[in-house]
């Protein structure tokens, strides 16, 4: 028999059906088969031979185009071939199943008239119909009474979305135009599960090409019923397509302060890899919002987004008859940029107009009453070790929120320079260094430093780490010089505000401390030893760690910036221990011991996991005045208290700080509890406890917070800093379940007796469709008191209309 060649192709579509082509096919020879043995036919072979099952298999060279035909009989009568019976086509990865399906070799034309299946591909393809014919060359067909999907993977264990554009569609006739160019006649278009899906598009005529199906008169059903009449709608049905238009509008309202709100966007597709969407909302009461949001996602970790909202604000007359405006504008830039392995470029910047916008008008709660702007970017170079980055910074805190005060710092540039500890040649010494150079300006009340602030700070130290029988000793000696272009003026009274001096300023300290580890102690006990019915072990670790900083003779003519200028003479001791608790989990395999030195080991503990953890620590000052550098009256932040506690404790002379006290149980997979406590022995009082309860149990959720706190202020002669804040989050459910899910939390000042804030949520998701509504409340003194109401409805792979955003969602 000749060999022919012949092109044909598999149906495919991005949104209707698959199709690709088999360019190139080579039909070698024809083997009918009869188990269990098989010949091959004769050069001529008589007309109308049929055989019980038959085979075509096509070894071409690019083993990606190699074609497989089975069939129960196969009858061939020149050009012409007929497959009869469970016709299988197997090809480039799709599967085309048939009752009885006939072709020409010579035209390439395929004609089915029963149902034919089309399954696979690289966006998991899928078509049936029950009847259709195609011309494999010309990319051309007709199929009639269509079912199929693309970017649907269906399996026994379910269905899967296999691409971010899910596209599932039905027809009474669909006609091929060519490859990748269909025609929908008396169909419809869904993101939802077939034969009942919540929503869908119905149309005479869907159009589908360049990765969009476009309807024309169509209507807008949901849950079968007609809702909306759309003259003309696209949908992107490529797995990678998004598309370029308007979004749902909203509509709703928003309590007092916005009163009625009515908003647009539109979202544009600037390339494959970044969009920009442009929108704003009319408050009815208080005049216009805008929202600016571009967005970039380049190769590996590159990326870049920029979001900006502002607010033109008509004002309004409080109760006094003065005029309050209240607008605004807040940027946000964040991007990232890997120039290779070792450099990158990375910015995270913002810009906020006004504290009193973000307070008055931004829905989250702890961005609402967050008063500090920070914004850094920087450029790094990392190798071996090696550190080096050029970087900028700008902090904006607001301290007072009466009088309105703040405090900016800025740091640009600063030239750093790290290199991590390494060996002092063959030594068992190691050594590290870290130097920067640094412009620095500062502005407060009353206070604004002239120009820029030049600072010079070279950090060399060396160590000598010893380690003998599961103890640890590490002697250090250090030397931190910084030099200063301009400096401060001693304050006879010590006051908030400085006073440049224009003469320089050179700090020279020297450094020596030791740190000192026992070996950990542990004990295992058995199962039978303990009433839970658990192995468990208890380990117990301790530390020492001696600090000594002499030469800061001259703090208090120090401008302050940040850490690095907050050094000072020190002579003290850190000391604490931790214990830990490691349960064995039930059902899990008993460990077994083994002795290795002095050390006890566990193995076959893979149930074995901490259950509780309790550390404590605190420091003795022998030198309780630093000095000499302790302001009177008012509180003084030190670079050896800084990072210890999270208040500021040091206010007079001290030999000791607060005790610190951190637990942890988990009492299991499902409940974290946590403590955390400062005991200060000078005032005989907790200056701040927090416990945090978080559970988690199948679908409900639950977690509380109580914050204590009752600490020196600012100034000595203003108010202690005493607040009681207690927050509680409780719900049901998850972002996208099916079926209901509720959510409530609260913050509550129990000093005051009020709620701060509060928010209750509710949902309901059918299988690509869903409704949220939320009521959220905001008492923040006379800036804001306000009751909001909020809803989304929400289409699978199409949008959402309504003014509640996922970011703000409890769940």
């Amino acid at each position: 028999m000749q060999h022919k060649r012949s092109r044909t192709f598999l149906l495919r579509s991005a949104c209707v059906f698959l199709s690709t082509t088999l360019a190139g096919g080579i039909y070698p020879q024809l083997h009918a088969q009869q188990v269990p043995t098989s010949a091959p036919l004769p050069d001529s072979p008589a007309p109308q031979l049929n055989y019980p099952i038959a085979q075509l298999v096509t070894e071409p060279e690019d083993a990606s185009h190699k074609l497989t035909v089975e069939a129960d009989q196969m009858t061939r009568n020149g050009d012409d071939y007929t497959l009869t019976g469970n016709v299988e086509i197997h090809y480039n990865g799709y599967i085309v199943t048939a009752e009885k399906l006939s072709f020409n070799q010579e035209t390439g034309e395929a004609v089915s008239d029963g149902h034919i299946r089309i399954t696979g591909g690289p966006d998991d393809e899928y078509i049936a119909a029950s009847h259709g014919q195609a011309n494999l060359k010309q990319h051309t067909g007709k199929f009639y009474d269509v079912t199929g999907s693309v970017g649907v993977h269906t399996t026994a264990k379910g269905t899967t979305y296999t691409n971010s554009n899910p596209f599932l569609f039905t027809g009474r006739q669909v006609i091929q135009r060519g490859q990748r160019n269909y025609e929908i006649l008396n169909g419809t278009v869904t993101s939802c599960q077939l034969p009942n899906p919540d929503w869908r598009l119905a149309s005479k005529r869907f159009v589908v090409e360049d990765g969009q199906a476009r309807g024309y008169n169509s209507v807008f059903r949901l849950l079968n019923m007609p809702v909306l009449f759309l003259p003309y709608v696209t949908h992107p049905t490529s797995p990678e397509e998004r598309q370029s238009g308007f979004l749902i509008p909203s509509f709703s309202k928003a309590g007092s302060r916005k009163g009625y709100i009515i908003g647009e966007q539109v979202y544009v597709r600037l390339s494959r890899s970044s969009d920009i969407t442009v929108g704003s909302e009319y408050f009815s009461v208080r005049g216009f919002s805008q929202l600016v949001t571009f967005r970039y996602k380049g190769n590996g970790l590159n990326f870049l987004t920029a979001h900006y909202t502002g607010l033109l604000d008509r004002g309004y007359h409080d109760s006094n008859g003065v005029y309050v405006n209240q607008g605004g504008q807040d940027f946000l830039l964040s991007g990232r940029k890997d120039l290779d392995e070792h450099s990158r470029i990375v910015a995270n910047v913002e810009y906020l107009s006004s504290y009193v916008y973000r307070e008055a008008f931004n829905d989250t709660f702890n961005q609402a009453v967050s008063t500090d702007v920070v914004s850094h970017a920087f450029a790094a170079y990392q190798k071996s070790g090696v550190s080096a980055s050029l970087f900028g910074d700008r902090y904006q805190g607001l301290k007072n929120v009466v009088t309105g005060q703040q405090v900016r710092i800025i740091r640009a540039p600063s030239l750093d320079l790290d290199l991590i500890e390494r060996r002092l040649g063959s030594s068992p010494l190691v050594w590290s260094f870290d130097a920067s150079a640094t412009g620095l300006k500062r502005a407060q009340q009353n206070f604004t430093t002239d120009g820029v602030i030049e600072r010079l700070d070279l950090h060399p130290q060396i160590s000598a780490p010893i380690h003998f029988g599961g103890w640890m000793a590490r002697p250090s000696l250090g030397i931190r010089d910084t030099f200063y272009s301009r400096s401060r003026l001693p304050a006879v009274i010590p006051g908030p505000t400085p006073v440049q001096a224009s003469a320089t300023l050179n700090r020279t300290a020297i450094e020596t401390g030791f740190e000192f580890k026992p070996p950990v102690l542990e004990r295992t006990f058995a199962a039978k030893d303990l009433i839970f019915g658990r192995e468990m072990k208890h380990t117990i670790e301790s530390f020492l760690n001696y600090r000594y900083v002499t030469g800061v003779d001259n703090y208090t003519r120090t401008l302050r910036f940040d850490p690095v200028d907050v050094v000072t003479n020190t002579n003290e001791l850190e000391y604490g221990v931790t214990q830990r608790l490691f349960f064995h989990k039930k059902d899990a395999p008993v460990c077994d011991e083994e002795l290795a030195g002095n050390t006890r080991l566990t193995s076959g503990c893979g149930g074995m996991g901490e259950s509780v953890r309790w550390r404590l620590a605190q420091k003795h000052f022998f030198d309780p005045s630093f000095n000499g550098s302790i302001s009177q009256g008012r509180r003084n932040i030190f670079e050896s208290t800084l990072d210890f506690s999270g208040i500021a404790f040091v206010t007079q002379p001290r030999e000791l700080s607060p005790l610190i006290s951190e637990l942890r149980v988990r009492i299991s997979d499902k409940t974290d509890v946590e403590w955390d406590v400062n005991y200060d022995f000078g005032q005989h009082r907790f200056t701040a406890s927090n416990v945090f309860i978080d559970e988690h149990s199948g679908q409900y959720f639950g977690g509380l917070s109580f914050a204590r706190l009752n600490a020196p202020g600012r100034f000595l002669t203003s108010p202690i800093s005493d607040f009681t804040q207690l927050r509680v989050l409780l719900g049901y459910g998850a972002p996208n379940k099916k079926g209901f899910s509720a959510a409530v939390n609260s913050g509550i000042d129990l000093n005051a007796g009020q709620t701060q804030y509060g928010a209750f949520q509710v949902s309901y998701f059918w299988d690509c469709c869903g409704f949220s509504a939320e009521y959220r409340k905001f008492e923040l003194g006379t800036v804001r008191n306000d009751n909001i109401y909020r809803f989304n409805f929400s289409l699978a792979n199409i949008g959402s209309a309504g003014n509640l955003r996922r970011a703000e969602r409890l769940f």
